[in-house]
């Protein structure tokens, strides 16, 4: 009777410890940490005068903190005058530093998507996507490169509300129908206006990514991202990443992301689907369902970066 009781505590013990179980057994909880970036308006003077106002993207910030505390993550949240360059990028080398194998970083976006000329490769009219930090833009070539900072076994979570946010298609964005609500896109000539006045400083932050990750010019960070979503093909900055990425984003880049009262389109479908947390399937199916509930004018993409297929197959927002 002793031994059976034995055996049968052991068990017990076992079962408490899933499923936040130390990862690859290094006798340790796995810890989740997450950053909610919302800008409901710019610095106008960073901007060259826009002060690009939406609605719903501090509420959706606010509403993917709620849910990744629900999940059991710490988070860190910066809406509009606190969505800074400097405060995002510290969030980010922070969580780079303090996560280890097994362990999740959950990120969020919402705000305006623009873009920059890519001075990085040969083709001149190339564009780099961005996101439209309060005092300046984050190129997309700067989020991966942070990305790679992060340690073999960590997984990572994007998810952006906004414009130009899906692949590497760049053609023109399909034009919204009259009454279709506030769209999260950059006005190209402000964005124009914003780069020609910080040429030398939006082509520094390129060339100096360019320089660190030691990508030959004619490679683009978010073309080898969707070369590993379509082929297979791992790239320079896909080898170079040791972390397991998911990106899941609000558009495809020829459309817009659009605004709304309380959330933006995408974000309020997300929640639709995760339902408080009845949602049961894995990363994969959570992109297809909240895919499926959206206008045909609005697409979502998922692609991925580093060692990621056990992750997609994954319960979303799991520690």
């Amino acid at each position: 009777m002793a031994k059976k009781a034995t055996k049968k505590a052991t068990v017990t013990r076992r079962a408490t410890t899933t499923p936040k179980a130390s990862a690859k057994g290094l006798g340790r909880r796995a810890r989740g940490v997450s950053i909610h970036i919302g800008l409901n308006a710019v610095s106008p003077a960073q901007y060259e005068g826009w002060g690009g106002e939406l609605n719903a993207c501090e509420f959706d910030a606010k509403d993917m903190t709620a849910l990744a505390r629900a999940a059991g993550l710490t988070p860190t949240t910066l809406l509009t005058k606190t969505g800074t360059r400097q405060k995002a990028l510290s969030a980010l080398r922070a969580a780079a530093k303090q996560l280890k194998a097994g362990d999740f970083l959950f990120l969020t976006y919402s705000g305006h998507g623009g873009q920059v000329p890519d001075v990085s490769g040969e083709e001149k009219d190339k564009l780099d996507e961005t996101w439209c930090l309060f005092d300046g833009q984050l190129i997309d070539d700067e989020l991966y490169m942070e990305l790679t900072r992060f340690a073999e076994g960590v997984r990572v979570l994007v998810m952006s509300d906004s414009c130009h946010s899906g692949t590497v298609t760049r053609a023109r964005p399909t034009p919204m129908a009259p009454g279709a609500g506030r769209s999260k896109m950059m006005p190209p000539a402000v964005a124009m206006r914003t780069y020609d006045k910080h040429k030398k400083f939006y082509d520094d932050l390129q060339k100096g990514v360019q320089r660190e990750s030691r990508l030959a010019p004619q490679l683009d960070p978010d073309a080898m991202l969707a070369q590993v979503n379509v082929s297979g093909r791992l790239t320079d900055i896909a080898s170079a990443c040791k972390a397991s990425v998911i990106l899941i984003s609000g558009c495809q880049d020829n459309q817009t992301s659009m605004d709304g009262d309380h959330n933006g389109a995408f974000t309020e479908q997300l929640l639709k689907v995760w339902n408080g947390g009845k949602f049961k399937g894995n990363y994969t199916q959570f992109h297809a369902a909240i895919k499926a509930a959206m206008p045909h004018t609005q697409s979502p993409n998922l692609f991925v970066l580093g060692p990621a297929a056990a992750f997609v197959k994954q319960q979303p927002f799991t520690v």
